[in-house]
């Protein structure tokens, strides 16, 4: 016969188990952010009566700011305090890198985001044990012991800290200050930085595993927040109405699990998923969004990745060149190897027909890998095998062939994520790849038609797509990078070539 528990004594029970979670303080970090703030705010004493003015332009030279940024800058939101300068974090590990000459001068736009990272670094080393942070300072229950407990005690635990959500255009640098605030992070932090496709990805597999179970997302949530309690998403943007349709029950879990959520994208959140279906569904995820992070707009007009040495040649405009193309393909995997078709694995068994492969590098031509039902999937499981594509044949793209540019925006997303190599025949520049497509806003601002441009003239030349638009600024920007000289060195060091 099982014991009658009353309610008194499961009462009692509860307040016993949660004034007895004790978990062991991280006194390295609280030790040492004291001591830190005590210096700084000696230093601060030390130059109380220094002139704000003059303080400011030393501390903005100190920083590497250029000196038309510092005169566009509006002091009372941009300065740079003695406290600002000594103590450890992104700001720091950025002066660090401009110093030694690995970035260029100070962007006053890329101030105002590394501002909100050291806020947000701040936060999290002070509210460390609060945050379930640190892996060993925590408990590692099972999944199936962790909904027991939920069972019993039934509460949330939002985090006291609010996360970042960062937009802006393309090139401004918004992914390398997040990795630059993510590697100044222990080691020992349950944290992830992983890009957006890849974590839907990680989830749409997550829910086949736990399928038939009551709510699958509860446990996938659960499962995320146990590796990772700050999750580092890199280039949000929703386009699959599969997505779109589970983000807000999802994140909700997420959310009252404790995850703290730092984002990229090229969208501002209340632009997210716009013109999508059943968007009605998808709102009730961007209050949410907006109201457990801060966020903010990366304004530099500035595209960095353009900035890059010249081209490498391996972008070669014209057509008919895929003679050409094989030649340049049989030169990296070597003069004696033979290429042969391969089979790749990708999630959930599905597997990817490679038509040649050898030491790393696949050859497609382009209707293959992108006139094909394909996916982001398939891209990832592509370039964990390889590291360079031969692409023959892309094409301009328009109305005609607007879901082929759709899985080439992915495929370029993908090979940047991972560093790979692209080695192309297109029939155009990156940039007249894509002028075709346009948002519905360009579209309005366009000339009339005339006599001259007729209306059929008209649908056959534009595809008028909002994500599309917004898409092909990163697209070009990115494809100009993937064939500058730094560019492949960085893929030579990635992948130990």
């Amino acid at each position: 016969m099982r014991p009658v528990i009353r309610s008194s004594s499961l009462s009692r029970i509860r307040w016993a188990l949660r004034n007895n979670q004790k978990r062991y303080s991280s006194t390295l970090y609280s030790k040492s952010r004291k001591l830190l703030i005590g210096v700084n705010q000696n230093q601060a004493l030390v130059n109380t009566n220094t002139d704000n003015s003059s303080l400011y332009s030393r501390l903005s030279i100190f920083r590497g700011l250029s000196a038309e940024a510092v005169e566009a800058a509006d002091p009372a939101t941009t300065r740079l305090t003695v406290s600002d300068v000594n103590r450890k974090g992104p700001l720091v590990e950025y002066e660090r890198r401009i110093n030694d000459g690995e970035l260029m001068t100070g962007d006053i736009c890329q101030i105002g985001a590394l501002r909100e990272l050291q806020r947000l670094y701040d936060e999290l080393v002070d509210s460390v044990d609060t945050c379930r942070l640190d892996r060993y300072n925590t408990s590692d229950k099972s999944s199936r012991s962790r909904w027991f407990w939920s069972r019993l005690m039934p509460q949330t635990s939002y985090s006291p800290v609010k996360g970042l959500y960062l937009y802006g255009g393309v090139g401004t640098g918004k992914t390398m200050l997040m990795d630059l605030f993510f590697d100044q992070l222990p080691c020992t932090w349950k944290k992830q930085r992983i890009h957006f496709h890849d974590f839907m990805l990680s989830v749409h597999s997550r829910l086949q595993k736990h399928k038939g179970l009551s709510d699958p997302l509860e446990v996938v949530a659960q499962e995320i927040a146990h590796d990772a309690i700050l999750l580092c998403l890199d280039e949000f943007m929703v386009t699959d109405v599969a997505d779109a349709l589970i983000l807000n029950r999802l994140f909700g879990h997420l959310f009252s699990n404790g995850v703290i959520l730092v984002a990229t994208s090229n969208r501002n959140p209340d632009k997210l998923y716009e013109g999508g279906l059943q968007r009605d569904l998808f709102l009730p995820f961007i209050s949410s969004l907006k109201e457990r992070s801060v966020v903010h707009e990366i304004g530099s007009a500035v595209d960095y990745r353009k900035l890059t040495s010249a081209e490498q040649g391996f972008y070669f405009i014209g057509k008919d060149l895929s003679t050409l193309l094989k030649q340049k393909f049989q030169q990296l995997i070597g003069d004696n190897v033979v290429a042969r078709p391969q089979v790749v694995e990708v999630v959930m068994g599905r597997k990817l027909q490679i038509p040649l492969g050898a030491n790393g590098c696949a050859y497609f031509p382009f209707e293959e890998l992108c006139d094909r039902p394909l996916g982001a999937a398939d891209y990832f499981g592509l370039f964990k095998k390889f590291h360079t594509l031969a692409l023959d044949g892309i094409p301009v793209f328009g109305l005609h062939n607007r879901t082929a540019a759709y899985r080439f925006v992915t495929l370029v997303d993908v090979m940047y994520e991972n560093r790979a190599r692209l080695l192309c025949t297109a029939e155009a520049s990156p940039l007249e790849l894509l002028e075709k497509i346009v948002t519905i806003s360009e579209a309005k601002s366009m000339a009339p038609r005339t006599s001259s441009r007729s209306r059929k003239n008209d649908v056959t030349e534009l595809c008028v797509d909002n994500e599309l638009g917004f898409a092909k600024d990163r697209t070009i920007s990115r494809l100009t990078e993937m064939n500058s000289k730094e560019y492949l060195e960085q893929h030579a060091i990635t992948h130990n070539l």
